[in-house]
């Protein structure tokens, strides 16, 4: 479609804009996610041990995972991860869209504590939808196969062996973390693309490219704010010893037994497959909602 044309299109309704934007994050949240899940079900391995974390560890992990269970096991907790993330992408696009609406922020940014605040705002709002989904991931991801054979079962026996709280074990940091990592990630991501528009090109949408470098960009500055916490999450969600029962008992042990290295094992891991899947996911959103809003309903965003 020409420029003239897409500039004659009108203003997208606000319904018309929440449900592309819901079908962008869900395309893009699984796009995403399936891209790093063999790097993502390593990181949670050694994020819930005691034992160091090393580049060749993890290569060894991926290894003989391989070896025993087979390639298709290195994407073993996908079908969880799937089941949370396409619902989780959806309402975090979406509820960024809302935020920044309700706060009344504009593309100029001239209110950074805004900017960061809708971003808190949307991750705290997919989160606190969707944490079952990422408590019972985490948990197919770091068992053998026949202990949780599928995700319905993931729930059946969490339910029946731990009771309907264990659910929303570790949800308190889950939430403190995904406060600076939201926030961060969607306000460094917008910063990027006005300031690429300002001074590099002065266009509307940045190419497929940039807005891949700019998600990285913000994938890594977002999981390096909040990683220790996603430590604390993931110690309290898999604890079935009941070892880890508060964020400060479980920062406590972790210090204690581990030092300060504890906190950020696998962050290295972290720096690879974390901006490869947020640039994928930041790229692959903006491109699928702009076709969807121009090419298909034939409204501008």
């Amino acid at each position: 479609m020409g420029a003239e044309n897409t500039a004659s299109l009108r203003k997208a309704s606000n319904y018309e804009m929440v449900l592309t934007s819901l079908c962008s994050g869900a395309i893009a949240g699984a796009l995403a996610k399936s891209s790093i899940a063999p790097l993502d079900r390593t990181k949670i391995n050694f994020q819930i041990s005691s034992e160091v974390y090393t580049t060749k560890k993890a290569w060894r992990f991926l290894v003989q995972t391989f070896q025993k269970e087979g390639f298709i096991a290195l994407w073993r907790g996908n079908s969880a991860t799937m089941a949370r993330i396409v619902p989780y992408a959806a309402i975090q696009f979406t509820a960024h869209e809302q935020w920044k609406r309700v706060l009344k922020i504009d593309y100029t940014m001239n209110s950074p504590a805004k900017q960061l605040l809708a971003g808190s705002l949307a991750g705290i709002t997919s989160q606190s939808l969707t944490y079952p989904l990422d408590l019972a991931r985490a948990r197919m991801a770091v068992t053998p196969k026949d202990e949780y054979a599928s995700l319905q079962q993931v729930f059946v026996k969490i339910y029946r062996n731990e009771g309907l709280i264990t659910f929303y074990r570790g949800y308190v940091p889950t939430i403190i973390g995904v406060i600076p990592y939201a926030g961060v990630s969607f306000y460094t991501y917008d910063t990027l693309k006005r300031l690429y528009k300002e001074n590099i090109h002065d266009t509307n949408k940045p190419g497929a490219f940039a807005s891949l470098m700019f998600g990285a960009a913000a994938g890594i500055c977002g999981q390096t704010s909040s990683y220790p916490l996603d430590i604390v999450r993931r110690r309290m969600q898999t604890d079935v010893c009941f070892r880890y029962k508060t964020i400060l008992g479980t920062l406590d042990y972790i210090h204690r037994n581990e030092g300060l290295r504890g906190f950020y094992k696998g962050l290295s891991m972290n720096w690879i497959k974390g901006p490869i899947a947020v640039g994928i996911s930041f790229a692959t959103y903006d491109s699928i909602k702009e076709f969807l809003r121009v090419y298909i309903i034939g409204h501008s965003s």
